[in-house]
């Protein structure tokens, strides 16, 4: 019998679509209403820890260090506390796994946010260590050490699952991918994206190009899942950005993931979308023969396509040769 379950991260999902951290996992009615809809999990909206700082950065002025302290605090825990709700309420509303999400740029006290989220009942935890490095000073490689560095310690904090989701700002994302599987990390998710800025000519001021993905940002992805489920196998990987239909979970998953995220689809065309997505993967499968997703799960990798690896060659005069456009 056809069968769309896979495993990530050590978790079972009835099939390989889980909806990304966003504001369409940021309550507990949502997340209902996404099990409902058919997606096999979910990730709740990020805590941020630049935005926690940032509050609690701006409670000054009260006349003593002390009243500031506890200010800051407060402001600090709420947001934690309110995050830690959420995991609670999901877990309560919904049978699907629930993942926990931190947004992070320093190794600081997460480990213990880490272990109220596992007591929370979290299934799994996806970190997010979202930064750009543009200090002249910067020294080659303590950014990858620093993700290194927050697993190791988290790590000993929590027995849950933990997921890298990174960033495509990296020289070889290989070697870092290769290095939290060494560290203990039960998955990774292949890329987060960075906000773009742009320039208004008009008010000569900063705004910033539009949030969704699009489905080109797929091809980067499928990429990179390819040639690291070749080279480090024993991890699971998931696609996050640009898959917009059923293809582009069948192409994520010839490359390697094991599940792919998505929320910028679901944004655009609605939950409902899961369902057709789901029906042109089996209709695929069953086409192919295949009974599993397992069954057909890194085939096109970089390990399958011959001597020479068009997943790292660009072959660009091969192309552009070709091109006639």
């Amino acid at each position: 019998m056809l069968q769309l379950k896979t495993t990530f991260a050590g978790l079972s999902l009835e099939n390989p679509i889980i909806v990304g951290s966003s504001g369409l996992t940021d309550s507990a009615e949502k997340i209902k209403a996404i099990e409902k809809a058919g997606a096999g999990a979910v990730v709740l909206k990020s805590v941020f820890e630049e935005q926690i700082k940032a509050e609690s950065g701006h409670m000054d002025g009260y006349g003593s260090p002390e009243a500031e302290d506890y200010l800051q605090t407060y402001v600090r825990s709420h947001a934690l506390s309110h995050h830690v709700d959420l995991i609670r309420e999901a877990k309560k509303s919904c049978r699907i796994p629930v993942i926990a999400s931190i947004n992070c740029y320093s190794d600081s006290e997460w480990t213990d946010f880490a272990r109220l989220m596992e007591e929370a009942g979290a299934d799994a935890l996806e970190l997010n260590v979202l930064s750009l490095q543009t200090g002249k000073e910067y020294a080659y490689g303590s950014f990858e050490q620093r993700h290194i560095e927050i697993l190791r310690h988290i790590k000993k904090a929590v027995n849950i699952p933990v997921i890298f989701k990174l960033g495509s700002n990296f020289t070889n994302p290989v070697a870092l991918v290769n290095q939290l599987y060494a560290n203990g990390a039960a998955a990774v998710v292949l890329f987060n994206r960075f906000y773009q800025p742009d320039i208004s000519i008009d008010s000569q001021s900063l705004t910033h190009i539009s949030v969704l993905s699009n489905p080109h940002e797929l091809a980067e992805r499928i990429r990179w899942t390819a040639i690291a489920s070749a080279e480090v196998p024993q991890l699971d990987y998931a696609v996050s950005g640009g898959i917009y239909d059923g293809k582009g979970i069948i192409k994520a998953i010839l490359a390697g993931a094991s599940a792919v995220e998505i929320c910028s689809a679901f944004y655009q065309h609605g939950l409902e979308e899961a369902e057709a997505m789901k029906q042109t993967l089996a209709e695929w499968m069953k086409d192919k023969g295949y009974e599993s997703v397992a069954s057909f799960k890194g085939k096109m990798n970089a390990c399958t396509v011959g001597e020479v690896n068009p997943f790292e060659r660009t072959q660009f005069m091969k192309y552009y040769s070709e091109y006639k456009g």
